[in-house]
């Protein structure tokens, strides 16, 4: 799968190569993207892009989970977009996404997330995808609502991020039946 090309950017599902690139643009983040998701943090190793990268290849193959890097033209690995928390009975998953802190401004993750959500359309029964940010990370929401998610309130203590609780906006993306 050559992934989904859409301006500057396109997604592809992560390869067990891309960790070093993984690597590389979690530690450029840690500063914007640790106060939101723990996984990246100041200790952050390339074993740990590794182990992650092998087990979202397995669990991409099995349809588990749907995790995509978000490249530029030249192939400079911009962040991460995904689907996960499937819940194939009621068709719903989450929709998650970040980007590295010298991409961040330009568009690209809503644009990688409008190209997820299309490519969840296409190729999965999924009806609904949420995307649930906590309150205070402004940046995030503002994603979501450009990438034409609508936003349907607040959940009380939805989030937990290191080891405290988070109230979080909800928000989705339904697909058109």
């Amino acid at each position: 799968m050559t992934g989904s090309v859409d301006g500057e950017i396109r997604i592809r599902p992560y390869a067990v190569g891309d960790a070093p690139l993984l690597f590389e643009a979690a530690r450029e983040s840690i500063a914007e993207v640790y106060p939101w998701l723990e996984w990246c943090h100041p200790d952050y190793r390339i074993e740990e892009a590794e182990e992650w990268i092998a087990s979202q290849v397995e669990s991409f193959a099995a349809g588990q989970e749907f995790a995509f890097v978000i490249e530029s033209a030249g192939g400079q690995q911009l962040g991460g977009v995904g689907l996960n928390e499937i819940r194939p009975l009621h068709q719903v998953a989450n929709l998650g996404y970040w980007v590295r802190s010298s991409a961040v401004g330009r568009g690209v993750a809503s644009r990688a997330v409008g190209l997820a959500a299309a490519w969840a359309f296409a190729h999965t029964e999924l009806v609904r995808l949420e995307v649930i940010v906590a309150v205070d990370n402004r940046a995030s929401q503002r994603v979501a609502e450009k990438a034409g998610a609508h936003r349907e309130g607040v959940l009380r203590k939805r989030l937990q991020v290191h080891g405290a609780c988070h109230d979080a906006v909800m928000s989705s993306i339904v697909r058109d039946v």
